[in-house]
């Protein structure tokens, strides 16, 4: 997985992320979360996106931290418009 850290080195707890996550029918979902593990957990329970539900297992394949909330969402509209294959690039799955 791939990760970007702030200028620090290290993302501060409020630092968002954009991440990939791969369903059991091998389909990919871009989302954003402040805490990736505890969104792959409501993904999981069926409480996450719609998308989501009934496409288990979840593997999160793919994170990118972000400056912002604002950065994330642009992030994550710039991925969502990728073709597959540059998506399955960036979660290393090619």
């Amino acid at each position: 997985m791939s990760q970007r850290k702030g200028k620090q080195g290290n993302p501060s707890p409020t630092t968002w992320f954009v991440y990939l996550l791969r369903c059991g029918d091998g389909t990919l979902y871009c989302g954003i979360a402040l805490d990736v593990e505890a969104r792959l957990k409501q993904h999981e329970v069926g409480k996450g996106a719609k998308y989501t539900r009934g496409r288990g297992p979840l593997e999160v394949v793919y994170r990118e931290a972000c400056a912002g909330k604002a950065e994330a969402l642009r992030r994550e509209r710039q991925i969502k418009r990728m073709r597959r294959s540059v998506k399955a690039g960036l979660a290393g799955i090619i």
